[in-house]
């Protein structure tokens, strides 16, 4: 394990207080890791987020309440690690900072989202800020260095969710965090980056785990650890399913189709750069570091044909229909141009011969722009509260009888839509919101806990 060199991600559980902050202190250590990056302390992205929307409505004395609660829960955890005067001040600092965005603000009546940006990246800022004192306090014989992942973190300009400049980050990397592979520990931060200019930027909620990656690539790691409060990736979500079984092993393939398709323990673009750069990754439990965890790999020894299954809920169903479809090419381009130049993905997608029926994100529809658009095309059905079951595999797209099984599972439950034969890892289908809970129950009995 010494050998490898070693990149991890502490989430927002891990630093929750000074007691997680002291335990993912000691995962880090114990793992030997060479980069840390860290998500902010739990629940204060929300935080944060909820100050840039009631700076532009409500009262400052509303504002000043939500600022006190995170001055309060950082300064708590400063006191509790007993950190030294440099440490509190760089707090201290970022603390400051967030009265004042929040405050110009608050005068304007209006975030823009590079203020959006600046304001909520100070999450991650403080957390690493206090993580690192955490690190220093545990080590005895390693080089614990805080970095600003800014210097390295280059993006486009897309605040809210920018896209990142891969060259230009492997370089930076290379040459701003080359004595990780020596006796020095990097503790920075995920979630944030720059621009060229070195304004501040975001890649979108959940992206701690994606940054983590795009470190590892750039720094050709051998294994990219991913910590968070549960011991590793399960067949379905435990608070739905309590016969959940943990998985000890998941190909790229599978894992990439669970996490897009609703599984929330791994960003949906996390995995990319480390099967890019064919670094294996490590999902664990900081509360439980001993517990094996779920490797995610190339190729795996058991290949079953159904090896978890997910729910995506909170999803609309649009379907466009016009006669002008019948023996018409191009009618699908003009469809997902209008859905590339809004910016949006679609997640699922059937076709007759004079219609189309796709998913998205039920906030997608309140993109009155996207739905213009849309109508000048087609006459559109939309359909809300849908959710997407997906099962995940091998070998879906060729095993006889899936379908039957899997609809004799679910019984009564309406099917509205259908999506096998694009991926031999997923078979998805859409079904009422309230009946997404119960169709999981009914598979996961039927083909995992057989």
């Amino acid at each position: 394990m010494s050998s490898n060199f070693i990149v991890a991600k502490f989430g927002g559980s891990s630093m929750k207080d000074a007691i997680a902050m002291k335990r993912s202190a000691k995962v880090a250590l114990d793992q030997k890791a060479n980069i840390v990056l860290v998500s902010a302390t739990y629940g204060t992205t929300n935080q944060l987020v909820e100050l840039s929307q009631i700076a532009q409505t409500s009262s400052w004395t509303n504002c000043q309440e939500l600022i006190s609660q995170i001055k309060d829960k950082h300064f708590k955890i400063s006191d509790e690690l007993n950190v030294d005067e440099k440490t509190k001040q760089e707090l201290e600092k970022h603390l400051k900072r967030l009265e004042v965005l929040g405050r110009g603000i608050f005068l304007l009546k209006e975030c823009s989202n590079r203020a959006y940006d600046a304001l909520v990246s100070l999450g991650e800022l403080m957390s690493s800020t206090l993580y690192t004192w955490a690190v220093k306090s545990e080590s005895t014989n390693k080089e614990i260095e805080y970095f600003d992942i800014r210097e390295v973190m280059k993006t486009s300009d897309d605040f809210k969710k920018a896209l990142p400049n891969l060259e230009v980050i492997k370089k930076l990397a290379n040459e701003k965090l080359n004595n990780s592979r020596n006796n020095t520990i990097y503790i920075t931060q995920g979630f944030i980056g720059s621009t060229e200019e070195g304004v501040t930027t975001t890649i979108g909620r959940g992206g701690s785990d994606y940054s983590a990656a795009l470190i590892a690539e750039a720094m050709n790691a051998d294994i990219l650890q991913i910590w968070t409060d549960v011991a590793g990736m399960a067949t379905t979500d435990p608070r739905i399913v309590k016969h959940a079984k943990l998985i000890n092993e998941i190909t790229f393939s599978e894992a990439s189709e669970l996490a897009t398709f609703g599984a929330k323990i791994l960003h949906p673009t996390t995995l990319a750069p480390a099967q890019r750069a064919n670094v294996a990754v490590f999902v664990g439990s900081s509360y439980e570091p001993n517990e094996p965890g779920t490797w995610i790999k190339v190729s795996t020894n058991s290949n079953p044909m159904i090896r978890a299954m997910a729910l995506k809920t909170d999803q609309s169903l649009i379907t466009l229909r016009t006669p002008k479809m019948l023996n018409a090419h191009g009618f699908l381009f003009e469809i997902f141009k209008i859905f590339n130049d809004h910016k949006i993905s679609v997640d699922a997608i059937t076709t007759s011969e004079i219609s189309v029926s796709l998913t998205v994100d039920q906030e997608v529809i309140k993109n009155q722009n996207l739905i213009k658009d849309l109508e000048s095309l087609a006459n559109i059905d939309i359909e809300k509260n849908q959710t997407l079951v997906s099962l995940i595999g091998n070998n879906i797209n060729h095993t006889p009888g899936l379908g039957e099984k899997a609809f004799s599972a679910i019984g009564d439950i309406n099917v509205r839509m259908i999506c096998l034969g694009a991926s031999k890892h997923n078979f998805c289908f859409l079904v009422d919101g309230e009946n997404g809970n119960e169709a999981i129950k009914r598979l996961h009995k039927s083909f995992i806990e057989v």
